[in-house]
């Protein structure tokens, strides 16, 4: 169990309405997370009221949560944490209307206290989100609440413009959170302290010292059940809009005055207005082999599985520095990283066969996933006689730390700041809206899909769109493993 700390969970009791409670991400994630925001102490006081389209009784809806449980805990599910938990728990059918959901919460209440405070969470399709928050308005569960809504947040810049002001009928923009797991990580949250907590990093965050920067999140999954969804959906909507520029923005913006959720969100809106309209022939959009064979999907499907693109940042720090974002299904590797290319040396007086610049320029990398890891690469001189350069690097790995088993997970993390009223890590209306704005041209006039093979990188134009640079991806260089020793 992580260790609680002083202020880090709500200050008043939760009633938490997850609609959507039989789904998968419900399953897989929610249940888990909350199961261990209530045994850890994370969260005082809470009830949490179970909506889906299934006619359950509360014994099958317990049956069903304990499956999850046992299934996706990362952690050890006690009898008796179980059966506290389990005394909370309440479901209510979607057949009951808002007449049921209204009284299930009311029941809650009662229980709680005058003072709690609601936690709506819409985990269900884009499709069932407006109708999940008209049941929220006529059940009167709107005051006292915020709701977190899931990806993608419209699908254009007229769709994002509708569902906002739809979604401002019910709910006012300071109580909407549009949930971005990616932002949830530890890793990621590392940046801002990364960046802005060390002397030795921030005078060299810029055009004069970085030459370009890779954000790379290629995924070896295929789509499991989501076909139907992704058809509709693709790569670049599915990722780049609600994840790779979210992370971009953490990595590219300027200090906030403060490190609270407003001047953070200004921050980040300042990088969106700065960044120039995505250009077609900046973009590589591919398709796996054997994609429009599969179940729910078009025979001419032309729905990219993979996209990799080139953006640029019109402002005063990144004039002139490329941005290159990359991301798809069946490819070679499973990773999550930002990794930063520093200027090589104006002139090199070191001899000719030194091994100076071999390898490439000096990277800083981080690692997003769960591990929680940072690489420094640098050259240094190889021992013995003679002046022969080799690649060596500094690592930093959270598992080598004390502090391991305090990581959240990302969305017990979301979850916890939307009970505290935390934006940081949240999107805006502005952002989402100026981002399907930037991504207009691509939109509407996409390019023809590449295939590639699944397994491999991506098609093969990518390598033109980042010429003359290279991927960072796939690593020369192992991450240092720790068990070993001399390494």
């Amino acid at each position: 169990m992580a260790k609680i700390h002083a202020g880090e969970g709500p200050k008043y009791p939760q009633v938490v309405v997850l609609v959507g409670a039989t789904g998968d991400l419900a399953r897989r994630k929610l249940w888990p997370g909350l199961f261990h925001l209530a045994t850890a102490g994370f969260i005082h006081s809470c009830r949490i009221i179970g909506v889906s389209l299934e006619d359950l009784d509360a014994q099958a809806f317990g049956t069903l949560v304990r499956g999850a449980l046992d299934e996706f805990s990362r952690r050890e599910v006690t009898a008796a944490h179980w059966e506290a938990f389990a005394a909370n728990l309440e479901y209510v059918p979607l057949a009951h209307g808002a007449s049921g959901l209204k009284a299930a919460v009311d029941k809650a209440e009662q229980a709680l206290g005058a003072d709690s405070r609601r936690l709506h969470y819409l985990s269900v399709p884009p499709s069932a989100a407006l109708s999940a928050v008209r049941l929220l308005g006529e059940a009167g569960l709107v005051e006292r609440s915020r709701v977190i809504m899931e990806k993608p947040f419209g699908t254009d810049l007229a769709s994002a413009v509708s569902l906002n002001a739809r979604l401002h009928e019910v709910f006012k923009e300071e109580q909407i959170f549009r949930i971005d797991h990616f932002l949830g990580k530890e890793p990621a949250q590392n940046i801002l302290a990364f960046r802005f907590a060390n002397g030795l990093f921030e005078p060299i965050w810029n055009r004069n010292f970085i030459d370009h920067v890779q954000i790379d999140v290629p995924e070896t999954l295929g789509l499991g059940q989501r076909s139907g969804f992704y058809e509709a959906v693709g790569a670049f909507r599915d990722m780049v809009v609600t994840h790779l520029f979210q992370i971009l923005a953490f990595m590219a913006m300027e200090p906030p005055t403060a490190l609270e959720p407003g001047p953070i969100g200004e921050e980040k809106n300042k990088v969106f207005r700065s960044m120039l309209p995505l250009v077609p022939a900046d973009v590589v959009r591919g398709q796996y082999t054997g994609y429009r064979a599969e179940a729910g999907v078009d025979s001419e499907s032309d729905t990219e599985t993979f996209i990799a693109l080139k953006c640029s940042i019109d402002n005063w720090r990144w004039a002139g520095v490329p941005f290159y974002l990359r991301t798809g299904k069946r490819l070679a590797e499973g990773q999550r990283i930002i990794s930063i290319a520093f200027r090589e040396p104006p002139k090199s007086m070191f001899p000719a066969g030194s091994g100076v610049s071999e390898q490439g320029p000096d990277h800083l990398t981080f690692d997003l996933a769960d591990a929680a890891k940072m690489s420094l690469s640098f050259y240094g001189k190889r021992p013995g006689p003679g002046m022969r350069l080799d690649k060596q690097s500094l690592q930093f790995a959270m598992h080598e730390t004390g502090f391991a088993g305090d990581v959240l997970e990302a969305y017990e993390r979301l979850i916890l700041d939307a009970m505290k009223a935390d934006r940081t890590l949240f999107t805006t209306a502005e952002g989402i809206e100026r981002l399907w704005e930037l991504s207009a041209a691509l939109l509407q006039e996409p390019l023809p899909v590449h295939p590639y093979a699944p397994g491999s990188w991506g098609p093969n134009a990518i390598h033109q769109l980042v010429a003359p640079r290279a991927w960072r991806l796939p690593f020369e260089r192992a991450w240092r493993d720790p068990n070993k020793t001399g390494s």
